[in-house]
């Protein structure tokens, strides 16, 4: 079939708004300038970043897994994965704008202001907050700023777009007896736990569970200090240990307590170890907090 002159010149126009990647696929060229609604408001971003400083180990994952890894060229002493981030001293707790402005950064990602924003505003550098999300919408919305800030729009949408595949099949692999039982979220061995008002019980509450620690948080902070007699008689089905990193906490240690070798979730082998880190940030790896919540919930 031939094609007309119209149409080929039109094929024509469309390629030289396309970029060949290093993987030989094509992707729409970014177009900047943008302007990104965050948590400090609408942000222009002038150009294609390619010095950015990321003080969220959160936002860090997020740019690493949107494909803008490269052009990240510092992140804080905490932002660990992945494993090729450029990890530096730089703190996202205690940030000190003249530290940041040594990396001569065209923007910077943090997820706690504390007045950094502003100090780095005089500095003539533009920020981007995003701050812990409360909900998977506004994780999935942070993804999306930051893959439109940093030139990979499409990327990261499509990275939501798995993540909310995968979550969601990890979900459905839970058997329905399981929805209803009781959960205990362990933040650390002081009995710290997460609420269904947090993003981390909310991702619980997918699975209907029931999160222990609702009934016990009058002041709705959503993490409220549990104590052990509360835990026991609360009888828990599935204990979520969001502490081994911190606190070495294993099933061991939790049956090894005074008392506990009677909770359900001990008994019946449901005390289930996570990674810290995947259990405090809001990021694609949520998919693997999710699956083993899910695994302990197949466990007869």
């Amino acid at each position: 079939m031939k094609i007309k002159l119209p149409a080929l010149a039109a094929v024509a126009a469309a390629a030289t708004a396309v970029l060949v990647t290093s993987a030989g696929a094509s992707t729409p060229a970014p177009s900047f300038p943008v302007t990104v609604h965050a948590a400090n408001g609408a942000v222009t971003i002038p150009k294609r970043p390619a010095r950015i400083v990321s003080l969220s180990p959160t936002a860090t994952e997020d740019l690493f897994a949107i494909g803008a890894g490269s052009q990240v060229i510092a992140v804080d002493d905490q932002s660990n994965y992945p494993p090729a981030a450029p990890m530096t001293k730089l703190s996202g707790y205690k940030p000190n704008a003249e530290a940041i402005a040594t990396y001569k950064p065209d923007l910077v990602v943090v997820s706690n202001d504390g007045g950094i924003v502003g100090a780095l505003g005089k500095l003539g550098i533009r920020v981007l907050l995003e701050p812990a999300a409360t909900s998977l919408k506004q994780a999935y919305a942070e993804m999306t700023e930051l893959g439109v800030a940093t030139g990979h729009r499409a990327q990261a949408a499509a990275t939501v777009a798995k993540t909310k595949r995968d979550l969601a099949a990890v979900v459905a692999s839970a058997p329905k007896a399981s929805r209803g039982l009781k959960v205990y979220d362990e933040l650390g061995p002081d009995l710290y736990s997460a609420t269904s008002r947090t993003f981390i019980g909310k991702i619980l509450a997918l699975f209907g569970l029931v999160n222990i620690a609702d009934k016990a948080d009058p002041t709705h902070s959503g993490y409220p200090q549990l104590s052990s007699e509360y835990v026991l008689s609360a009888d828990p089905d599935i204990v979520v240990l969001s502490d081994t990193k911190c606190c070495a906490q294993t099933a061991k240690t939790v049956a090894a307590r005074p008392g506990w070798t009677n909770v359900s979730a001990v008994k019946h082998g449901r005390v289930v170890p996570v990674s810290d880190d995947i259990a405090s940030r809001w990021g694609p790896r949520i998919v693997q907090f999710a699956k083993a919540v899910a695994a302990a919930a197949r466990r007869p």
